[in-house]
């Protein structure tokens, strides 16, 4: 894929109330444009609602932050021109009626219409449509979603996608938009280890177009990424960059991950069910947050 300009993404004290108390408070970090970030924390820490408030989704009430040199929150809607959403479900789900090709038309073609640049505007029908056929290949080329190897091709429902293949598909419609930050929500709910191996993979390789990216996970990777921790209450939150983190430090609440233990399948529902509870209640605070903002 074309090397592409991500964004700078910094925040100081960085916060968000909402009508039951704070959703997250605190958030300071710093990462250069092209960065993988990874945003973890215990249930209810407001990791949901700080991916939004960073992409210019929601409005934050404390402190400040910068995208691509865009200050928040007084230029919200800068902000949101140059960020994308991947999967943040709740916010933007994919239609599980349509197939994937019909998916991917329907984002090159409201692309094409209202998303694409000016000067788009002076090329034949022809070269737009060579246009936005090359920048749908490179776009599923750097999510590593191969059509053909689907159980129906381009014709397979979103609905019978396996979660790392809707990951992808969600991965390749945020590029379609060439975004500076792309962020992504429950990155590795879900998923076993070697599945969550490669959806680090698939954001790792979007950084290295150039693109920066946000993802909200209950695990950091082990190494290559600025990571922010949310925590509840009064407690702090911080950053350690390049996976600095010894293996006593998991935040309070972590959540292990769902594959099965040696001591059978108890391990890996109780996991599920850990991560089940830790959406809901960040669902909740994201409704208490967009409540108190009037806007999401």
């Amino acid at each position: 894929m074309t090397q592409l300009r991500g964004a700078a993404v910094s925040a100081a004290d960085f916060g968000l109330d909402g009508p039951r108390g704070p959703v997250f408070a605190g958030v300071g970090f710093a990462a250069e444009a092209g960065s993988l970030i990874a945003v973890t924390g215990p249930s209810g820490s407001g990791r949901t609602c700080l991916l939004l408030a960073l992409t210019g989704r929601m409005k934050a009430g404390h402190g400040h932050a910068k995208v691509a040199g865009h200050p928040l929150p007084r230029r919200m809607a800068a902000v949101r021109r140059l960020t994308a959403l991947g999967q943040v479900p709740g916010v933007n789900d994919l239609d599980p009626a349509l197939t994937v090709t019909e998916q991917l038309r329907e984002r090159v073609l409201l692309r094409r219409r209202f998303g694409g640049p000016l000067r788009s505007l002076l090329r034949t029908r022809r070269e737009r449509a060579a246009a936005s056929r090359k920048q749908l290949e490179a776009a599923l080329a750097t999510a590593g979603l191969d059509l053909d190897a689907l159980p129906k091709g381009g014709r397979t429902a979103v609905r019978d996608l396996e979660r790392l293949e809707e990951l992808r598909l969600s991965v390749a419609l945020a590029l379609l938009g060439e975004p500076g930050l792309l962020a992504v929500d429950d990155l590795d709910l879900k998923l076993s280890e070697a599945e969550r191996g490669a959806a680090w993979a698939l954001l790792r390789a979007v950084a290295d177009t150039g693109v920066t990216v946000l993802a909200v996970c209950s695990e950091p990777p082990g190494e290559g990424a600025v990571v922010v921790r949310t925590r509840t209450g009064d407690g702090e939150v911080g950053d350690r960059a390049d996976g600095d983190r010894a293996d006593g430090d998991r935040a309070d609440g972590d959540r292990p991950s769902g594959g099965k233990t040696a001591g059978g399948k108890a391990d890996g529902d109780r996991a599920d069910g850990d991560r089940a509870a830790a959406r809901e209640t960040d669902k909740e605070g994201a409704a208490d947050a967009i409540a108190e903002a009037g806007r999401a």
